[in-house]
């Protein structure tokens, strides 16, 4: 018997399927080992050696691998064909034969670019050793996004209280956000005028023509700054007579575009599906493991993380005669198309994603998937299929017209479509600043034609700040900027909106004030590592040991030495000295220029106070430099929903104490207040103002804030024990409050509406469920788990909607639609969270040392790198190990347990 190991367990049943009973497949569920989320993991002292840890899921499917290698013949490595891939294999290796598992036992890796039977038995026939240049260049990259995220973070934490963590991908692209914002900050819309003149031929054909001179000189874009000028301009127009100077006609191709890749595919999914990066990839991960096609299961497409754009040659023929087959031997090309990869290290670069079987029409499999499936699949189906069609034959046209009288010069543009090619099938999404087509078909005119003037008209424009990225657009800047690798493009971007570093509107990036305040600090105090040019020559470097060409420890090394040098440099800065700097940079967006000429900073609360950043518990925030005799605070600017973020609004006067209700603003949002404080200690009464009440503090009034101020409101007495039933807004929500008894609303609307009678009903409920609070009402029911039978729910949770299944519960991705959610989906979600080790039944060790409390504290505030971001967040569960272990501490045979000394040994 030998025994094959892949990635996931779905690839497991189908690749076992395909070899038959000689053979057993057993799945690792993703990466066995990382390094754990604290100090001492990898140590340049010690020539960065790295220390890696199982956690407890991973280590029985270890268990179980290692069981049933005893006595194979074989062990087959068949993990994902990348560089993760790559390393999956070799840390199971590691494992095993640490285990000494591997007595007499063969080992081979094998790649298939596509789960189909003859892909596998392919690869079975072909088998390789480890590749270890990509096995070094994970390394290093691992190394590398381990020691900036563990070096620079609590450099953050220290100096810019609030910052959550840095990166060496994370960071940079964090940094092409906020630049842009800048850009779009600094911009100033500057004036212009065009001139379009509508035009006939002697046999009366219209067409348009713009000016492109004037006394002999070429208009640049802003030669026409204003109206007068532009009305002196049509004057003359109108007194002219003009006749065609010259036609050009030429005709011009446009050859098709290759086959994605995975950030093509990621930005045209984002244009044309409107998906995230990672939905993108959740969706095509599906399709390449596959559906049940004639009673086996088939992968739909190739292998989705790639950088390549060849593909296999007997997929061009294939793309050939289903070209010739569906749209005519007029759409296939003389010769077929071979598109070579640009990435620059070709051992990452692999086939461009297509399908694995291009007679597959996406009709024939359109029943089979869910919208977003079949959306996908057919999105890599048409650009397949479209790289190998004819090019589109175009023919552009140009006419130069001229004044008889005056230098006056118009110009005509056409362009017509003399053959559709590849545009039959298949045209590229374009972002919102992509240049237009030029105007259709010109009319037929000869040079010394005479024109008539029908109409000429002026139009005003103003230029427009470049536009915020989109996640197509950022991917598409980071690609060409060479910063990351695609790869992980979809992981990156999702961790700067967990951060809080960023969030989306409208579907495009806008950098969020703590987001500003650590690209500002990285800028000003590690400039040369958020420098664009610095990321691309270290991924070139990279690409350089993944080929061969250089030592991944040496490329640590020379990174190693100067890191240090800036981040020994930033420890000795006193935070005063990095708020100074903080406030000149971000000046011009936390103090705006108000317009009257006053001092920005002049605090609006005392007479000689100056404004100034400050940093407290839970981050930055705007504070008078009087404190404590002026205790004015602001949140840095305004927010993303338009809240007023500086000075306070009076809204009225409260008529039963006659004080003025005001809005302000502290350090943890918008609240009303009643009154200012008379003396010293006073402590006016205060309300939040709630998001769920559909409010703000821009939009609130003097009604809203008044009923704010009133709570907690008196409901009414009990009917059985003649207390009093209040109802309020808390910590934990709405509420009514019964002789110590809290019973939970819904809705804070519910909060002023609510009668006698539903609060006697809510208070009973709340007490015939033991004090428990009401648990998450189901929002969908998905169907029975295929494995278990349990059924698959979306429940709606405090923090977002969730998958549950038995007692494993899986958030949700923030972008996804409850109501489009498969039931595969969800399986693959809670197969993932449990891989992870949370499956919901270790609870019970809650009780520990405070010292425990903060570790846990602190391993869950960890940074993290940016390619393995979610692997070192799958950690979290083995910082629970410890917890059993004082159960057992009072043993003296579990004193002596092997794990222990390792893990003090770790924690040294």
């Amino acid at each position: 018997m030998d025994v094959v190991i892949v990635e996931s367990p779905s690839k497991a049943k189908t690749i076992n399927k395909y070899l038959g009973k000689g053979f057993k497949v057993l799945a690792s569920y993703g990466h066995v080992r990382d390094l754990p989320s604290k100090d001492g993991s990898v140590l340049p002292d010690d020539d960065f050696s790295m220390a890696w840890d199982v956690d407890p899921k991973s280590q029985k499917r270890l268990n179980d691998i290692a069981d049933a290698v005893k006595g194979a013949g074989k062990l087959i490595l068949a993990t994902d064909p990348d560089r993760e891939g790559e390393a999956i294999s070799w840390h199971v290796l590691e494992v095993l034969n640490k285990k000494k598992a591997l007595k007499g036992v063969e080992v081979e890796r094998v790649v298939f670019n596509a789960i189909t039977k003859n892909s596998v038995l392919q690869a079975m026939a072909h088998p390789r050793g480890l590749d270890k240049e990509l096995i070094d260049a994970y390394l290093a990259r691992r190394a590398l996004d381990y020691l900036v995220g563990f070096t620079l973070s609590p450099v953050l934490w220290r100096k810019l209280p609030g910052a959550r963590s840095a990166g060496r991908v994370q960071s940079v692209a964090l940094r092409l956000i906020c630049d842009r914002e800048l850009e779009i900050e600094a911009f100033r819309a500057q004036e212009y005028w065009t001139i379009e003149t509508d035009l006939k031929t002697s046999s009366g054909a219209p067409f348009v023509a713009r000016i492109v001179s004037l006394d002999g000189k070429k208009l640049d874009k802003f030669d026409i700054p204003d109206k007068a000028t532009a009305d002196s301009i049509v004057q003359r127009i109108r007194s002219s007579h003009f006749k065609v100077k010259s036609v050009e006609s030429k005709p011009t191709r446009r050859n098709p575009y290759p086959p994605f890749t995975t950030s093509t595919l990621q930005q045209e999914a984002s244009r044309k599906l409107g998906f995230s990066a990672s939905r993108t990839m959740q969706i095509a991960q599906r399709l390449y493991e596959g559906i049940e096609i004639d009673g086996e299961t088939t992968g739909l497409i190739t292998y989705m993380r790639t950088d390549g754009v060849q593909i296999a040659d007997e997929a061009i023929a294939q793309a050939r005669t289903v070209i010739n087959n569906e749209f005519g031997e007029a759409y296939l090309p003389s010769a077929a198309r071979i598109y070579k990869t640009k990435a620059k290290n070709a051992q990452e670069a692999h086939e461009a994603i297509r399908p694995t079987d291009l007679a597959r029409l996406p009709k024939h499999v359109a029943k089979r998937l869910d919208d977003d499936q079949r959306r996908l699949y057919e999105l890599v189906w048409n650009r397949t299929i479209a790289s190998q069609m004819e090019s589109v034959q175009l023919e552009r046209t140009t006419i130069e017209i001229e004044a008889d009288e005056q230098q006056i010069g118009l110009r005509a543009t056409g362009s017509v479509i003399v053959f559709d090619g590849f545009l039959r099938l298949y045209q590229e999404g374009r972002d919102d600043d992509a240049e237009g087509e030029e105007g259709g078909r010109l009319p037929k005119v000869a040079a010394g034609d005479k024109v008539g003037l029908h109409d000429v008209r002026a139009d005003q424009h103003f230029t427009e700040p470049p536009p915020r990225f989109t996640e197509a657009t950022l991917v598409k800047r980071m690609e060409e900027l060479s910063i990351g690798r695609p790869s992980t493009y979809a992981s990156t971007l999702q961790t700067l909106r967990d951060r809080t570093y960023v969030h989306m509107d409208k579907g495009r990036f806008i950098p969020d004030d703590k987001g500003r305040l650590v690209t500002a600090f990285l800028e000003n105090f590690f400039t040369r590592y958020v420098e664009y040019d610095f990321t691309a020559d270290l991924e070139e470097k990279l690409d350089k040991v993944s080929a061969g060409e250089l030592d991944w420890k040496q490329v640590l090394r020379e990174f190693w030495v100067d890191f240090t040098g800036a981040v020994s440099e930033a420890m000795e800065l006193r935070i005063t000295e990095v708020l100074d700097r903080l406030n000149d940079v971000l000046g011009p967006h936390v103090f705006p220029d108000k317009g009257d000429g006053s001092d920005p900073r002049k605090c609006p609360a005392c007479d000689d106070g100056r404004l100034s950043l400050k940093v407290g518990k839970f981050g930055a925030f705007v504070g008078c430099s009087n404190y404590p005799e002026c205790r004015f605070t602001r949140q840095l600017t305004v927010g993303a929903d338009g809240e007023a973020a500086s000075g306070d609004r009076v809204l009225g006067v409260d008529p039963d104490s006659g004080k003025p209700v005001i809005v302000k603003t502290g350090r943890f949002g918008p609240y009303i207040q009643l009154g200012e404080p008379e003396e010293k200690g006073d402590k006016p009464k205060r309300s939040g103002i709630p998001k769920a009440l559909g409010v703000t503090a821009a939009n609130i009034d003097l009604e809203k804030a008044l009923m704010l101020l009133a709570l907690p409101r008196e409901v009414g007495l009990h009917p059985e024990t003649g207390l009093m039933i209040t109802a309020g807004l808390g910590r934990f929500g709405p509420f009514v409050l019964h002789d110590g008894t809290y019973a939970n609303l819904e809705t804070p609307e519910e909060v002023f509406t609510i009668g006698l009678n539903r609060a006697v009903t809510e208070i009973a409920e709340k007490k015939a469920r033991g004090g428990k609070p009401r648990g998450p009402k189901a929002l969908r029911e998905l169907g029975p788990h295929p494995e278990g039978g349990k059924p698959v729910q979306i429940m709606d949770g405090k923090y977002g909607p969730y998958v549950k299944h038995d007692k494993t519960n899986a958030t949700l991705p923030k972008d996804a639609d409850i109501e489009k959610v498969t039931l595969a989906e969800a399986v693959e979600l809670i197969a993932a969270r449990e891989a992870q080790g949370g499956g919901g039944k270790k609870k019970k060790p809650a009780k520990k040392a405070a010292p425990a409390k903060k570790a846990a504290a602190k391993k869950a505030d960890a940074p993290e790198g940016d390619e393995p971001v979610k692997k070192a967040a799958a950690k979290k569960p083995a910082a629970k190990k410890k917890a059993p272990a004082k159960k057992t501490a009072a043993k003296k045979p579990a004193a002596k347990a092997k794990p222990k000394p390792r893990a003090s040994a770790a924690a040294d």
